[in-house]
């Protein structure tokens, strides 16, 4: 089966093709711009061209569905359903946390656990267990402090993610580690996408929306001008 995986939810703008578990053809760039909108069909082009494939060939689209960047997810979300709904392709939805966790499984950590960066001291995260990579806990937005993740204290622990840096710089855990440039990316999709096909586990694309977790929060104007 050969799938097209769409990942925005972050900085990093990820596009993939795989066939089976076989990942053909990858591209990505990490913006702090979120250069989504600009790079996303550029980005299908040229996977597609990498992977020597067409449109036609594919058989189906999976999405990394949050949660993250209220605008990417709608950005990836759009442009997923716009493929399925002309090429009449099933549309695959999984956490962008799950991809974030594959490449750390059995190296010796006894949880995994992504942040993603959710501005100020917020963090989209969710624990995965570090021997068989499933997520063994509900994905929350968890607000950081010195006390976070302390029941953790005698666990060999790894962070991962964008908001790893600021967990680092408050948290008192001797046996955790922390890596800052992981990001979601399409090419982590691939397993669960492929068990969800197989499932035929599918998305209603005319209902399908992103895991957004928290509704968006804009800048408001002010009301009016003070003399």
């Amino acid at each position: 089966m050969k799938i097209l995986h769409i990942e925005t939810s972050s900085k990093n703008c990820s596009v993939a093709i795989s066939d089976g578990e076989n990942l053909l053809c990858l591209c990505e760039e990490v913006s702090e711009n979120y250069k989504q909108s600009e790079s996303l069909h550029s980005f299908v082009e040229w996977a597609l061209e990498g992977a020597e494939i067409s449109l036609k060939n594919l058989d189906a689209v999976s999405l990394g569905k949050g949660p993250g960047s209220y605008t990417g997810l709608r950005i990836g979300a759009a442009s997923a359903k716009g493929f399925c709904y002309g090429l009449k392709l099933p549309l695959i939805a999984v956490n962008s946390l799950d991809s974030m966790v594959e490449e750390f499984v059995n190296q010796g950590f006894d949880l995994i656990i992504p942040l993603i960066d959710a501005r100020r001291m917020e963090v989209y995260t969710a624990f995965f267990d570090g021997k068989s990579g499933e997520m063994i806990s509900e994905t929350e937005a968890k607000i950081l402090d010195e006390n976070s993740f302390s029941e953790l204290a005698d666990k060999k622990v790894l962070f991962i993610g964008d908001g790893a840096k600021k967990a680092q710089d408050i948290l008192n855990l001797p046996n955790a580690e922390f890596k800052f440039d992981i990001y979601p990316s399409a090419k982590g999709l691939i397993k669960k996408s492929v068990e969800k096909f197989n499932q035929k586990d599918f998305e209603n694309v005319a209902y399908f929306e992103p895991f957004y977790l928290k509704d968006f929060q804009g800048i408001k104007k002010a009301d009016r001008i003070r003399k």
